[in-house]
């Protein structure tokens, strides 16, 4: 997650020096819930656009994964859609406890981060450990076998 969050950042960068040049935004807080709308649907299409074209972002590819239904086959452009929803679930509980309780310092920090443990932990419950959003979403995740051969030193 982290080595796919510093791809992103190249790709939510342009997506934000696109919104603020079309829409002259000039203070950060203008039009700020639109800009967050637009980035959702920019990483919905950024992740959905590389899971069912070849079922793996280029973060995935250095790891050798690959995102397939529970069948094997590819995604549909609308499955990894769903899948993009679903995997949401890993922060928005969290906040949404957070946000409604009012948390304020390390409560902030706390009660997400707790959601974030509580669903990582969740794949112990799951018999062929899969995440919960995988299960819902009727994707899971593959290695994939084009990895390089090892080379012997002689």
């Amino acid at each position: 997650m982290v080595y796919e969050g510093m791809l992103l950042f190249g790709v939510l960068f342009i997506a934000v020096w696109l919104f603020s040049t079309l829409l002259q935004q000039r203070h950060a807080l203008y039009l700020r819930n639109a800009l967050q709308e637009w980035l959702f649907v920019v990483l919905g299409v950024y992740f959905a656009w590389f899971w069912s074209h070849g079922g793996q972002t280029l973060a995935m590819k250095t790891w050798h994964i690959r995102l397939v239904k529970a069948n094997g086959q590819p995604l549909t452009f609308w499955r990894a859609a769903f899948r993009y929803l679903l995997a949401w679930l890993w922060f928005l509980p969290g906040l949404a406890l957070a946000w409604a309780l009012g948390a304020k310092a390390w409560m902030l920090v706390a009660i997400p981060a707790a959601n974030v443990a509580l669903w990582a932990f969740a794949v112990y419950l799951d018999p062929h450990r899969q995440f919960l959003h995988d299960r819902l979403a009727g994707t899971r995740l593959v290695a994939t076998a084009d990895k390089l051969p090892r080379t012997t030193s002689t």
